[in-house]
């Protein structure tokens, strides 16, 4: 059995929605020390819908395409849904991940729910 599933490798080499959302309206980042990956997620969040996502990510292979498959899994979605994101949910949608490797789905998971804090701490300032 190879290391990586097929859909790894694509995220990994094509991932999708890679950049930054200037008027992001929900920013979440989060690192995770012992590998050293980073993950900053960007969301445009309108009517309770995330109506576009991008995502920055330092890291390896893993870490990028587990970002992008979070970010294709929550794009056009309610909130609602968005919250209930597993990391376990993202591996499955990957076809499964290395277990050396399950960590850096989590820091996608973390990084959705740290932008998903954000924008509730922005609503309750405005």
């Amino acid at each position: 059995m190879a290391l990586y599933s097929e859909k790894v490798m694509d995220h990994f080499l094509h991932p999708r929605n890679v950049g930054v959302i200037e008027d992001a309206n929900a920013i979440g980042e989060v690192g995770n020390a012992k590998c050293g990956d980073i993950m900053k997620m960007y969301l445009k969040i309108e009517d309770d819908i995330v109506k576009d996502v991008k995502f920055e990510t330092f890291g390896c292979g893993s870490a990028i395409a587990s970002s992008s498959m979070a970010t294709e899994m929550i794009k056009g979605k309610p909130l609602s849904e968005v919250a209930n994101l597993t990391n376990k949910a993202v591996t499955e949608a990957l076809d499964g991940l290395p277990a050396h490797k399950i960590h850096c789905s989590v820091l996608a998971e973390e990084a959705i729910h740290s932008a998903l804090e954000d924008y509730r701490r922005r609503q309750e300032e405005a």
